[in-house]
């Protein structure tokens, strides 16, 4: 199981899946270019001290990380607003990456559908969406949970 970030735009969202990642020992990929300097210091810098405790790939682009997804053979689960179903129906696998888009656009068109599957997280009538580091928690927190009755 892994989280990756779509071109992330505020660096304290990516300090935050970072530390999530590193506690529940989930890989994380950061799909550039991200919308603030990302170089070794910075990315050392927004994990905080935990930074050796989580295994960050850093991808050039999407067709980078896309290409080496596919290479693994694993299935990339977006977690949209728009996606057909609901997070709690959705089976996860192990070896899933599961895709957030950036806080300010999520991911274009082309990027969606690529994708093998589209997953939302259920919200109040109104709410448009989450903080995309509480959204990584809740996908997730299920994805794991559905990982330890399998």
């Amino acid at each position: 199981m892994r989280l990756a970030l779509y071109q992330p735009d505020i660096a304290g969202n990516l300090g935050t899946t970072m530390r999530l990642c590193a506690c529940l020992g989930v890989g994380l990929d950061v799909i550039e270019p991200c919308a603030f300097p990302l170089g070794d210091r910075q990315l050392k810098r927004a994990a905080m001290d935990y930074g050796d405790g989580v295994d960050v790939v850093r991808h050039t682009d999407w067709d980078s990380f896309l290409d080496q997804a596919q290479g693994a053979g694993q299935r990339i689960v977006l977690m949209s607003s728009k996606g057909d179903a609901a997070l709690y129906d959705t089976e996860f696998r192990g070896d899933d990456i599961i895709l957030m888009g950036s806080e300010s656009a999520g991911v274009p068109e082309s990027v969606a559908k690529q994708v093998n599957l589209i997953s939302r997280i259920e919200m109040q009538p109104g709410m448009r969406c989450l903080n995309v580091a509480v959204a990584a928690g809740i996908a997730l927190g299920e994805a794991l949970r559905q990982m330890q009755y399998r």
